[in-house]
């Protein structure tokens, strides 16, 4: 039944997004990002700065966390979460071998390291992150993994470090995002994959402040074409491509926007 009303909803992107309005309208613990405004460059340059220790806010990891245990159970049940799907979709159509290394960049508690054994994906699984809070809760909560506090434009892993490198939905939260994409690419020996990046089409690259969890963030929704220019530039190729949510104006459907996860293959000069 869920698989159907999913399918039906794809084909109307309109009624897909008032019921998503309406839904996090009555249900606020879904909306998680809320209070989005629109800056313009010069403003997104300041606010960049001056929000940029915001994910250390140490309130933030149990806010988080108690909202993804509502997705965990489910999952632990063996009921779909599209997100946690996604993903492992793309593990899956890598090719697999024992013992493979995976880093998540922007790891925050590391419940992704529970998703992928749920999985059964038997990969050896590190993660890090930006924030100390969220790292001491990764540590207190899978304590037999291996979990570090790093900023994803300068990251101290050696080159070529994992065989598959994950950047977990934090591109969109880093101004200085093309150095991060060029940082998570130096530490990838064969695979990287960018999960659940917020793009545009048809219009220019946009900035917003928002709130999070209670606490105001940047947010970047990149200009795909350019977003997947920059891929190329760094040597990756894209291998497949998993859209979580699209929606196309009205006015033309040449302009949109779209989360996708984006699967990619690294050079290996």
């Amino acid at each position: 039944m869920r698989r159907r009303l999913v399918a039906v909803l794809s084909r109307f992107p309109r009624l897909r997004s008032v019921l998503r309005s309406l839904r996090d309208a009555l249900f606020p613990v879904h909306a998680v990002s809320t209070g989005y405004v629109t800056l313009q460059k010069d403003q997104a340059d300041v606010e960049g700065r001056r929000l940029r220790g915001a994910w250390w806010d140490e309130t933030l990891p149990a806010r988080q966390r108690s909202l993804v245990e509502q997705q965990l159970r489910q999952y632990r049940r063996g009921k779909p979460v599209e997100v946690f799907d996604v993903l492992v979709r793309a593990l899956r159509s890598l090719p697999q071998a024992p013992g493979m290394s995976l880093l998540e960049i922007g790891c925050s508690s590391g419940f992704y390291s529970e998703v992928l054994a749920i999985a059964g994906l038997g990969l050896e699984y590190s993660g890090c992150d930006y924030s100390p809070p969220f790292v001491k809760m990764a540590m207190q909560t899978y304590p037999q993994l291996k979990f570090r506090v790093e900023d994803n434009v300068a990251l101290s892993y050696a080159d070529r470090s994992f065989d598959i490198v994950v950047s977990g939905c934090c591109l969109l939260h880093i101004p200085e995002y093309a150095i991060a994409v060029a940082e998570t690419v130096r530490v990838a020996r064969s695979w990287v994959i960018f999960h659940r990046t917020p793009v545009v089409f048809g219009q220019p690259e946009r900035w917003y402040r928002k709130q999070a969890y209670g606490v105001d963030l940047v947010e970047i929704h990149f200009n795909e074409p350019d977003f997947l220019s920059l891929l190329d530039r760094h040597g990756l190729t894209v291998i497949a491509t998993y859209t979580l949510h699209e929606e196309r104006s009205s006015g033309s459907t040449a302009v949109g926007q779209a989360v996708r996860t984006y699967v990619c293959g690294r050079s290996q000069q």
